[in-house]
């Protein structure tokens, strides 16, 4: 449903709510925000909210640190709990200057201006993530909660029974979800959310971790996001679903086709296979995501597509008879610490690119690619993602379509900020090195 600002104030008054969160997201897709209460809304519904930007990652440089926040109605919701014994609703901002144009580096605004691309061709571009994540008893070490494997029922498990109380509250906000269930990796789970437009989808995205953390949290657990927490452990990806539409027509679907892909999806996916490595380190932003996107763990580490083949990057979910509308593609790299709102945006502009260009698709690979010997590879020009945050870097620094996908100042501040990371992790001396050398050396 879509609100208005007087639908805002209606519920408001109607729930008691006392606060409300302004909420937006820094460039790391961190969730930041202030508190306001029923005296201030409605003159900030109207005027926005200042505040200092200069301390908010890739956000302002002191000199130029006045920004507004600007509640986007379309999003309020209350939270399905008391804070401190107040209801309190929260509601996402976009950022934008003192004269109310758009601030640069508010990656909901890189995600809307990639959007208006679609604009005027009428095109919708949907996406449905499947997010997972792990409960551990507390945010000192990956200590589990259960042995439980793949779409195991433990009717008992304190995780499973925190999950479904997320699923309740992620649905009491108007948040559907079509499916929930236990992940391969032991206390590893997964919710997966009905696919929304693209926008729509990033703020679900964004509500979803909080729900998820903070569900936990008062179940006496911790959640977490973490791409690669545990050694020897599947790790948690954020598989995306993507189509086009126009309309009511999925411009992904072709009955001609055997894989039911229409050109256009062909190119979208094609764009999305050459461009990706320059992306990387949108969808995969972190040192330690480097550490899932490795061979044996159902995270794809090499650049493929093709249908049942879950070692390729990209799959093409079986058809069904009469569901022309669920044509999709699904891209299983990026990890759920990645920033939805440029993840989303790039995969975007990767697929765009690859229709304006009429690029071509090359073969779908059906066999396991993590047994192939190198020469069976290199014989169908598989290439690999960066192994590293490191090279992930060095990728995007030399994409154009890159920087004009994310703009001048999120571009340059994301490898800034990566830079540092990258450094920090470099010289720093781990636990593994210690107990391998030390004795020996």
């Amino acid at each position: 449903m879509t609100k208005t600002r007087e639908d805002v104030l209606r519920m408001i008054d109607e729930a008691g709510v006392r606060y409300i969160r302004l909420c937006f997201t820094d460039i790391l897709g961190r969730i930041k925000g202030m508190s306001i209460t029923r005296q201030e809304i409605e003159q900030v519904l109207d005027e926005g909210q200042g505040f200092d930007g200069s301390s908010v990652e890739g956000f302002a440089r002191i000199e130029e640190s006045d920004l507004m926040a600007m509640p986007d109605p379309r999003t309020f919701r209350i939270i399905p709990w008391d804070v401190a014994g107040e209801k309190v609703a929260m509601m996402f901002c976009d950022i934008t200057h003192a004269d109310g144009t758009p601030y640069d580096g508010d990656p909901r605004w890189v995600l809307k201006r990639n959007l208006q691309k679609l604009e005027k061709q009428g095109w919708t571009y949907y996406v449905g993530p499947e997010i997972e994540y792990f409960y551990f008893a507390s945010d000192e070490s990956p200590t589990i909660l259960d042995r439980d494997g793949y779409f195991d029922m433990g009717t008992y498990d304190r995780g499973s029974q925190a999950r479904k109380q997320t699923v309740a509250a992620l649905e009491r906000i108007g948040i559907q979800v079509e499916c929930s269930h236990h992940e391969v990796a032991p206390s590893q789970h997964e919710i997966d959310l009905k696919y929304q437009e693209a926008l729509v989808m990033a703020d679900f995205a964004q509500v979803y971790r909080f729900v998820v953390k903070q569900v936990a949290l008062m179940n006496d657990m911790y959640a977490t996001f973490m791409p690669k927490p545990i050694y020897g452990e599947n790790g948690n990806g954020m598989h995306c679903h993507m189509s086009l539409f126009k309309g009511d027509k999925n411009l992904m679907y072709s009955a001609k086709d055997a894989y039911h892909l229409s050109p256009m999806a062909k190119q979208f996916t094609a764009g999305i296979l050459k461009h990706i490595r320059e992306f990387t380190l949108v969808t995969n932003q972190w040192v330690n995501s480097y550490k899932r996107l490795v061979p044996g763990y159902e995270a794809p580490s090499y650049i493929s597509w093709g249908r049942r083949n879950r070692s390729s990057m990209i799959r093409v979910p079986l058809y069904q008879q009469g569901k022309e509308r669920a044509t999709r593609i699904e891209v299983r790299s990026p990890d759920p610490a990645a920033n939805p709102y440029l993840t989303f945006a790039c995969l975007l502009s990767a697929g765009l690119k690859g229709i304006e260009k009429k690029y071509k698709l090359p073969e779908p690979v059906e066999e396991n690619i993590f047994r192939m010997d190198p020469e069976t590879k290199a014989g169908l020009k598989i290439e690999e993602l960066p192994n590293s945050l490191e090279n992930a870097i060095r990728a995007l620094e030399q994409s154009e379509l890159a920087r004009e996908t994310l703009g001048d100042h999120v571009f340059s501040k994301l490898i800034e900020n990566k830079l540092l990371e990258w450094e920090e992790y470099r010289i720093r001396v781990s636990g593994q090195e210690i107990e391998k050398y030390l004795p020996m050396l």
